[in-house]
Formats: C-alpha cells, structure tokens, sequence
C-alpha cells in the first residue's frame, strides 16, 4: 500500500509506493559514463588546460604537477564564483579515495566555501556530481564550489523551517534506529523516513552548527571519512550508479541550523505524475534501503 510522507526538512511530499518496483522495464539500462578519459583537462601534466589554481594540497610549484588536490575556477561557470576541486591525480571517485585523502578533498571545499562567504558572496555551497547521469561533464572524478551573492529560495525556506522548529530536525530525521545506516565518530549516516528517492542518504554530525564553511577540522575529517564510507556501501549494493552529494548550509547571515550531507543516487527519474502533483514517488521503503546499505561491504 502507498503511504503519503512529508519530509521537515526539505518541505517536500512523497509517495512511498513499493508495489511500483515491480513494473516491467523493457528499456536498456547501463552505467556507463561513456565519458573520455584521454587527453583529461584535469590530470597532472595538464595544467596548463584549466583556469590558474586558486588552492592545492600537495607539492609543487601552482599549476605543475605533484599536487594531491587541486582547485580552479570553472572554465564554463554556472555563476561568477564557481570552481571545480579535483580530487585527486588519478581518476579515482570519492568512494575509492584514502580517509586523509577524503578529508583533503572537504577541507579544501570548506576553504573555498569560506573564502567566498568572506569576500562578501550571501552563499556558499559545495557539491559532487558522480558520473554524466547525474551531472558531470569530465570524467575525472571533482567536486564543485559556488558561492552566490543571493540566498536561493529553497534555502530560505530550509531555514524558516528550522528556526520555526521546536526541535534540531536533523537530528529527529536521523533518530530512528530502522533507518539507521552507521553512527561513527559523531556522525550518524541515515535513510530519511521521507526519502525522494531510493536509496536516498544523509549524513550529519552532532557537533555540526550553522555554517559548513566554519566547520572544525575534526568534523570535517570526520564527516569526509563517513561519506566515503557511505559511498563505498552504495557501490557495493547498488554497483557504481550516478549520484550527487550536496551540502546543506545556512547562508553568510547565519541562522540555527545543522548543516548536512545529502547522497541522492540517480537511480530513478521524474516522471509525468511528479511534474504535474510536485509529489515526488519512490518505489523503495527506506527502511529496506537502510537494510541493504547496512548489510553492504566495505573495503
């Protein structure tokens, strides 16, 4: 039976309709990024074919080999502060990088992030698309960060809704023990009750304020190793899919707030019903979603 759930923090509603998982599929299915990987804009030795580096972790002169992360402006900006933060020389996923070299890759988002909100921008937001399915152009493996001189709409609503709250809604969205995935080092790492979409994750931790961008490096290692180890559950229950990871925060003003990761896999599309209702539809109970992922395997 389909059940109608409001999700508190993202102000959406869905349908969790399990039966709709049985439907026959008749169309080709594939993964394949069917993107390049020679002649890569973005590994060592190919400086030269990106925008100046703004940031690097790791040796070497800026913009030559022997960095480990590098950051630049986007050669194609969506806005006028918009860079890509390359995470690593080779073309591994977030899912297959070292914890260190994890909480690289998020320590130089927080610093970007940051060094836009102080420079004047209203917000400040970091994001990973993984593979073209879910938005990635370059094959090899980035992250992004924008900064925009407005607060987007959907984020003033996020945080009129939790200053409204009586309670931490992060926090009540991860306490149930069914949708639980993994608690480890402060960060608690969930299927939300009202999931968009299959398979939908988030990941907070408890010491997390307001602002991502002035998050402690403690909570950043930490949040980085978590969502690694997220990802790696993914790959193991649902193969290598395209996802995207956001990170919800409140704007430069500051409000009360929990900042948080959300993993939306791309395992599902948007349909006519969802276009016409703004009720979204998953087909997979995100109680049976926690089951999977906490049984999956990690390396």
């Amino acid at each position: 039976m389909s059940q109608l759930r409001h999700d508190p923090l993202s102000g959406r509603d869905v349908i969790i309709a399990a039966g709709r998982a049985a439907r026959p599929n008749t169309f080709a299915t594939s993964h394949d990024d069917g993107a390049s990987v020679s002649n890569c804009p973005f590994c060592p030795g190919n400086e030269s074919a990106t925008p100046p580096e703004v940031a690097r972790v790791g040796q070497g002169l800026p913009d030559q080999p022997g960095w480990q992360v590098r950051a630049f402006p986007n050669l194609y900006p969506i806005v006028e502060a918009h860079e890509v933060v390359v995470l690593s020389p080779d073309h591994r996923s977030f899912a297959e990088l070292g914890d260190d070299e994890a909480a690289s890759v998020f320590t130089v988002l927080r610093d970007r992030a940051h060094a836009h909100l102080e420079a004047g921008h209203a917000y400040g937001v970091a994001i990973l698309n993984h593979l073209r399915a879910a938005g990635a152009s370059i094959a090899h493996p980035h992250a992004q960060v924008f900064a925009l001189d407005v607060v987007p709409p959907a984020v003033e609503a996020a945080v009129a809704r939790a200053r409204a709250a009586d309670v931490d809604l992060v926090q009540q969205d991860g306490a149930s023990e069914e949708l639980l995935v993994a608690r480890t080092d402060g960060v608690t790492v969930w299927c939300p009750a009202a999931s968009t979409s299959p398979y939908l994750l988030r990941l907070a931790h408890d010491a997390a304020r307001e602002r991502f961008d002035l998050a402690s490096d403690d909570v950043i290692r930490a949040t980085a190793v978590a969502l690694r180890h997220t990802l790696a559950r993914l790959r193991d229950a649902l193969g290598d899919v395209p996802y995207n990871v956001v990170a919800h925060t409140a704007p430069r003003a500051g409000t009360p707030f929990h900042w948080y990761l959300e993993v939306i896999p791309r395992v599902s599309v948007i349909a006519g019903f969802e276009q016409a209702t703004g009720i979204l539809v998953n087909t997979v109970p995100p109680d049976q979603a926690a089951e999977v992922l906490r049984a999956s395997v990690l390396p």
